[in-house]
């Protein structure tokens, strides 16, 4: 997601000016991605450029009011009809420092294991502290920190996992070849037999 969907999906509730809506943004995210309000005003730009939202108006206090057009409409739908794709390439800095923790053989895995499941333990804590202060009204907020806490949870089960790979018998971390490595090629099957 982009602010541009994020800003479509609010003028779909009504024309509105650049602060408001990084207002109204900023609130319907539970305050989770704050906002520059030069970055609203460029994608307003955009979003006129291409045909998606019209100036309407130009209030007594000098401010654009935009509106969304029936282009912007369908774009939006279109968005929201959409599932976010998951892809084998996804990555998170997580992940690609225990990568590289073991292709590298610079520190055991299991060190850079044991610090992370410290620091997301200590992150969950937190955030179940922030959750039991919020208010319960403030739904936005509350589902983002549920969203954190179920993310966090994962990973330690993740980390539970490569911790559990690396201690099986035959379990290899160092993938380092260089220029003059010849691999042995796979091994190949016999016709008809599948793995």
């Amino acid at each position: 997601m982009g602010i541009k969907e994020g800003l479509l999906t609010l003028l779909a509730e009504g024309p509105a000016h650049g602060y408001q809506l990084k207002l109204d943004f900023e609130g319907a995210t539970g305050e989770a991605w704050p906002l520059n309000v030069g970055q609203v005003y460029t994608t307003l730009q955009r979003l006129e450029r291409d045909g998606l939202v019209e100036l309407v108006e130009t209030d007594e206090d000098g401010r654009n009011i935009y509106s969304i057009t029936a282009t912007g409409r369908e774009t939006l739908q279109t968005w929201m009809s959409t599932p976010v794709e998951r892809t084998v390439t996804n990555r998170d800095d997580v992940s690609m420092k225990l990568l590289l923790a073991m292709a590298s053989g610079f520190v055991d895995p299991v060190e850079v294991i044991a610090i992370q499941r410290d620091a997301t333990m200590v992150a969950i804590q937190d955030y179940t502290r922030v959750k039991a202060k919020t208010d319960a009204g403030d739904l936005a907020w509350l589902l983002h920190i549920d969203r954190l806490i179920l993310h966090a949870e994962a990973e330690l089960r993740w980390l539970d996992r490569v911790e559990d790979r690396l201690g099986q018998p035959g379990a290899t971390t160092r993938r380092r070849q260089t220029a003059s490595h010849n691999p042995e090629p796979a091994p190949t099957l016999p016709e008809g037999d599948t793995q």
